[in-house]
């Protein structure tokens, strides 16, 4: 049971600046404004700290909630609410009214925090994901150098496998400079791809425009700039999976699982001692059937597709390796 005295707080935040309402069971009430910058948020622990809140609540919205709970962390009791499970579905909207609502649900404990994961856990995903999102952008790049090869009717990617491979990359940097096909296999690092020479001369019988020759380069030079990115993050996720070593052999032992798959999958999964069991995980992450039933007829669908899309699209990954 809830004390008369506690004191809990409920936000509503936005990008430049957050509504706080500060509300007991014994009818004290605190309302004021705060910008979302640093001096802002000090000031919003400093009334906090003041007038003795012992829980503050606040939507997942974006990640606006983020500085506020690294301002807080360890002062007082932080709680994650999903925006959907608190969201307001009658009456009039407005920032005051959000936060006291929020602070009203938080006082009666009827919000079920989200999970907000360690500090390393959280580096750990901020790097991987990082490195997902420059991965996704370099294959948008590949695929615009594949259209405008197809432009020029050259179909490199139905003889070669992987079209910026050593000797992808080495065919599309001489057809760029103007080589005959000739002069092209004939320097082809792979002997493999080199047997294909009658796959190549029906690939590649066009030359290349001026105008797709400069937007090439362009994209290979992007291409080349991302590569070297992608590296550097490569090599800050290997420092900070030392951390967890232990869990990292035990995935790696999984065939598929190699080191950048198994860091995100760390990353994205937390302290796995969160969940009871396996069957509570795989809910938390979405990959667990839908399920529907009626008349005593229990039907599975597609799965739920609720959680973090990163652990999903990794799983997928590995197992098709």
């Amino acid at each position: 049971m809830v004390a008369d005295k506690e004191i809990v707080c409920g936000a509503d935040i936005h990008r430049d600046f957050l509504v706080a309402t500060m509300i007991s069971r014994n009818g004290f009430k605190l309302q004021e404004n705060f910008k979302m910058n640093r001096d802002g948020l000090l000031a919003f622990k400093s009334w906090l700290l003041d007038n003795k809140c012992q829980r503050l609540a606040v939507e997942s919205t974006g990640s606006y909630w983020y500085p506020i709970f690294c301002i807080l962390e360890g002062h007082l009791e932080f709680i994650l609410a999903n925006a959907q499970q608190i969201r307001n579905i009658e009456g009039k909207k407005t920032d005051r009214l959000d936060s006291e609502r929020i602070a009203t649900y938080c006082l009666n404990n009827l919000i079920k925090p989200s999970r907000i994961y360690p500090k390393d856990y959280r580096e750990l995903r901020s790097l991987t994901r990082s490195r997902e999102a420059l991965v996704n952008a370099r294959s948008k790049i590949k695929n615009q150098i594949h259209q405008l090869l197809a432009a020029c009717s050259i179909k490199l990617s139905s003889v070669i496998t992987d079209s910026f491979g050593k000797s992808g990359r080495y065919i599309i940097d001489m057809l760029l400079e103007g080589k005959t096909i000739e002069e092209i296999i004939s320097g082809i690092p792979s002997k493999r791809v080199r047997k294909k020479a009658d796959e190549l001369k029906e690939a590649i019988r066009n030359s290349i425009d001026s105008n797709e020759v400069f937007l090439i380069k362009t994209n290979l030079e992007a291409i080349d700039c991302l590569d070297e990115k992608i590296k550097l993050l490569d090599a800050e996720i290997c420092v900070k999976v030392k951390t967890f070593e232990e869990d990292l052999k035990i995935l790696m032992s999984l065939p598929g699982i190699g080191m950048t798959s198994a860091a995100t999958i760390l990353a994205e999964m937390g302290d796995y001692r969160d969940f009871p069991h396996a069957d509570k995980m795989a809910m938390y992450f979405g990959i667990v059937p839908t399920v529907y039933q009626s008349a005593g007829k229990l039907r599975t669908g597609r799965i739920t597709k609720r959680g973090s899309k990163h652990m999903r699209r990794i799983l997928v990954e590995v197992a098709k390796a």
